[in-house]
């Protein structure tokens, strides 16, 4: 989807610091791009496409504004395959503790 109107889910980008201002004790290969954030909400625009500058609610209220990056974004991370040296951790913990059912 690329168009999204008021109400719709969406997510934006905000630049929370340009490279410049950036602290000198990082490494300068991350001191040389902005510092963004990805903010998920409702859009209060009337209507607006990806790229346009709109403004959403979050959650919580706030009123934020930033570059539309998503419409109906979704959560996409993962924690990796299982390790399998880890998968008999529980049963042995609850095994140490007398709770092996």
């Amino acid at each position: 989807m690329n168009e999204a109107f008021r109400g719709d889910l969406v997510q934006i980008i905000n630049v929370i610091m340009e490279p410049a201002d950036r602290p000198e004790t990082l490494p300068p290969s991350t001191r040389a791009v902005p510092y963004q954030g990805w903010i998920k909400g409702l859009l209060v625009d009337d209507h607006a496409r990806i790229g346009d500058q709109v403004t959403i609610k979050t959650f919580i209220g706030r009123h934020l504004s930033g570059k539309l990056y998503a419409v109906g974004p979704t959560y996409d991370h993962g924690f990796g395959r299982p390790r399998p040296e880890l998968l008999p951790i529980g049963a042995l913990a609850r095994k140490l503790l007398g709770e092996d059912g």
